[in-house]
């Protein structure tokens, strides 16, 4: 059986975190590891890409002083030999050419932040490689454990910050890698990022880890994807927010994927798409705590009830066009559509009046000034923000009569902004205010979860 398993930045924190993810590696008889970041190294490279366009070198020094401490430190903790710590030395000394280059043009493009963002995934994956090699090293017939780049793997197109997998050519450059699959070899590599066919970095977009892990999975038609993270699989909500969420021992690609989407933090929402394109299973579970049962997330499941999860998604604007225009007129939708698109800007919820448009976006969508510039140029826009967008995701949902009932008197001290119901039969969601968001869900999970 081939498995592709993914740990996460929690899960290569420190020396001692590697060695229990690469403790469970080997247990699982993993083909091929993918590896985040360390934790808060993404973040630390991307305030080093900002200071050193921005604010003096000394700043920025000290942000790659700490990135190299904090590696040599795991470094020294897993005992890398002089080969492993010299490849090690070479990526800091490259990081720091690239930032100081930044620094002198003043200039940080998202191909450059691409660049630099790509060290945290190269770094840990290169200090990976020893503690799977210490970890194996009691084994008489022990197989060899080979660092990949999977800028040569995972190309992409050159729309950098979020680039886009090019499956085909992915799946051609994956055929090499068929070998892992017989258990002589296992291989290292990095979440994340990805190449283009010219040989340039890019990143998937934050989060993009998962999604590489099952891009690779599909890539060598792998049995199983794990994804390791630090929380014991997927749960009925955000346990931070209910105490009493209990983790789900089986739920559907279709349901986690809406859960994805709208809120749920365990699985970055692309991530499911290769997986369900080979019908892949996935395995959600905790690196820390193993032992515990984790969510099967799977093409069809037996159990299938009504509700399955609250999810909530923070920092929503509610956008509204206005237009008389509208009124039995064909083709104002489109123009609509076109400016988002041609912005590339994804809407979460819709919903339409005879003059009106309504749509739930992330409010950072509001940085793009051109998208509301030319939204102008169509309809009256108007922009609320400081909202929560909250989905009740299960089964039949938009079948079932007396739900929406039911949802409503549960949170019948809530206002309700804007409600989306009908597009899925897996999600209802609706709008409030984000300061009463985690009330609507603590009392809808009581009453359903």
């Amino acid at each position: 059986m081939s498995i592709v398993s993914k740990f996460g930045g929690t899960s290569m924190g420190d020396g001692p975190c590697m060695l229990r993810s690469a403790q469970l590696a080997k247990k699982q008889k993993s083909s091929l590891v993918v590896v985040s970041a360390t934790s808060g190294t993404t973040n630390q490279l991307i305030a080093l890409g900002k200071c050193a366009e921005s604010d003096s070198w000394d700043k920025a020094e000290e942000i790659i002083r700490k990135i190299e401490s904090k590696h040599l430190e795991i470094a020294k903790a897993l005992g890398c030999d002089q080969k492993i710590l010299s490849r090690v030395q070479s990526l800091l000394t490259e990081m720091k050419s690239l930032a100081y280059g930044i620094h002198l043009l003043k200039d940080c493009s998202d191909k450059a932040m691409d660049a630099l963002m790509s060290f945290g995934e190269r770094l840990s994956s290169e200090l990976f490689v020893t503690a799977m090699e210490t970890t194996y090293s009691t084994e008489s017939k022990r197989p060899k454990i080979e660092w990949l780049d999977a800028r040569k793997f995972v190309i992409t197109d050159d729309q950098y910050g979020k680039a886009k997998p090019l499956t085909e050519k992915i799946i051609q450059q994956c055929q090499s890698l068929q070998d892992f699959k017989n258990g002589k070899s296992v291989g290292v590599t990095q979440g994340f990022i990805g190449g283009t066919e010219s040989g340039h970095t890019t990143t998937l977009g934050r989060g993009g880890s998962d999604y590489s892990a099952a891009i690779f999975a599909e890539g060598i038609g792998a049995d199983v994807l794990e994804i390791w993270t630090d929380v014991p699989g997927i749960a009925t909500t955000d346990p931070r927010i209910v105490p009493e969420a209990h983790p789900i021992a089986e739920i559907s690609f279709t349901e986690a994927s809406e859960l994805a989407t709208f809120g749920a933090k365990v699985l970055h929402p692309a991530t499911l798409l290769p997986a369900l394109r080979k019908n892949i299973p996935v395995f959600v579970g905790s690196s820390f705590d193993s032992a515990q049962q984790g969510t099967w997330v799977r093409l069809k499941v037996t159990n299938q009830p009504l509700v399955r999860a609250i999810a909530i998604r923070k920092k929503q604007v509610l956008v509204t066009l206005t237009s008389a225009e509208m009124l039995h007129s064909h083709g104002f939708l489109l123009r609509i559509f076109n400016v988002f698109s041609e912005n590339k800007v994804s809407i979460d919820a819709i919903t339409t009046s005879e003059i009106s448009v309504a749509m739930t976006l992330d409010d950072s969508t509001l940085l793009n000034k051109n998208l509301i510039r030319e939204l102008g140029e169509i309809a009256e826009v108007h922009v609320e923000e400081g909202l929560a967008l909250v989905s009740v995701i299960g089964n039949n949902i938009n079948h079932t009569p007396g739900l929406a009932k039911n949802i409503f008197e549960s949170i019948v001290d809530i206002n309700v902004r804007m409600i989306c119901l009908g597009a899925s039969k897996h999600n209802f969601c609706f709008l409030v205010k984000e300061d009463q968001a985690e009330l609507a869900v603590k009392k809808l999970h009581k009453k359903f979860c």
